[in-house]
């Protein structure tokens, strides 16, 4: 029978400033999904590996169930039928994009499997509807740079207008993703429904700082700009030793610190790869001191998105 398997990114929203609206994806982790050709109409969600049990399984209620489901009713192929297998390769509740992930590998694996009936971009809205599902909300902050690759600006939801920017060739990107959770909800909650003019200012200049930076490029100025003065003060007080492990990259020579979507993951941003994996050591000893144990990952900014693993009689 038909088959395909995709690998879609992890990602880090907001990239300090960029609340909402900034997103770039790297190169693990990730996740998987294999989807079979059945002759039976529908999608079924048949293994989840990796998730200790915690996902549902119901199609309805899975970001990548959803999304193909979605992606199927648009283009009017509710005759197809697919047996799904995910393998989820990184933490949950991890701030690293991990439901986004899911959605984009589904939906851009049964592109795939149809022969691409739609662009790539036309995948988003689907994508999408999967994060809707997860928590509560249709952002793309995770989702579009996972299926776009890249540094990705969402401009505007109503219309949606997403922009793809350019990022230096030495950027590397460090994550250290602490063995605690927090909860996107829970974020989001605690989040306040109204900012300081001061404070609003502030960010709108880090947050053309840091686009102008990135396209130039000018380290200085991506360093000058990596500061969050509205939502990192309120969500660093989820993740113990916040402070000290942001010192501790900035102390090693990291361009910026801040907390990877909700958190608990921290990023750090460095012109090079040897400092990116000193400020990555330097992170996790600074969680290790109060006994906090992590992963580290560096890469480069991923700019491919998600990529066919494996294929067997395609059909197009």
């Amino acid at each position: 029978m038909d088959s395909i398997t995709v690998f879609a990114p992890a990602t880090v929203a907001n990239v300090a400033c960029g609340f909402d609206i900034f997103g770039f994806a790297v190169d693990n982790p990730g996740d998987q999904i294999t989807l079979t050709a059945s002759p039976e109409p529908g999608v079924r969600i048949t293994d989840i590996i990796g998730d200790e049990g915690r996902l549902p399984r119901e199609t309805g209620r899975n970001t990548a169930g959803i999304a193909i489901q979605s992606y199927l009713q648009h283009i009017n192929r509710t005759d197809v039928g697919v047996d799904v297998v995910l393998r989820k390769q990184m933490p949950l509740g991890s701030g690293l994009g991990s439901s986004a992930a899911s959605a984009v590998a589904g939906v851009y694996a049964i592109n795939e499997l149809l022969g691409r009936p739609l662009p790539t971009i036309k995948l988003l809205p689907f994508a999408m509807e999967g994060e809707r599902i997860a928590c509560g909300s249709a952002h793309a902050d995770n989702v579009a740079p996972s299926l776009l690759g890249g540094f990705v600006v969402i401009r505007s939801y109503q219309p949606l207008d997403v922009v793809r920017i350019e990022t230096p060739a030495t950027l590397f990107c460090t994550i250290v993703h602490p063995d605690i959770e927090v909860n996107t909800k829970d974020a989001r909650f605690i989040l306040k429904n109204e900012v300081s003019l001061k404070n609003t200012i502030i960010q709108m200049g880090n947050v053309a700082g840091l686009i102008a930076g990135l396209m130039t490029p000018d380290y200085g100025l991506i360093s000058r700009s990596l500061v969050d003065v509205i939502i990192e003060p309120v969500r660093s007080i989820l993740i113990p030793e916040f402070n000290e492990v942001k010192q501790a990259a900035l102390e090693n020579g990291a361009l910026g610190c801040s907390i990877s979507g909700s958190g608990p993951s921290m990023f750090a941003l460095s012109r090079d790869a040897l400092t990116a994996e000193h400020v990555g050591a330097a992170m996790q000893q600074a969680f290790l001191s109060a006994s906090i144990t992590s992963e580290a990952y560096v890469s480069e900014i991923n700019r491919q998105g998600p990529k066919v693993l494996a294929s067997q009689e395609v059909v197009h």
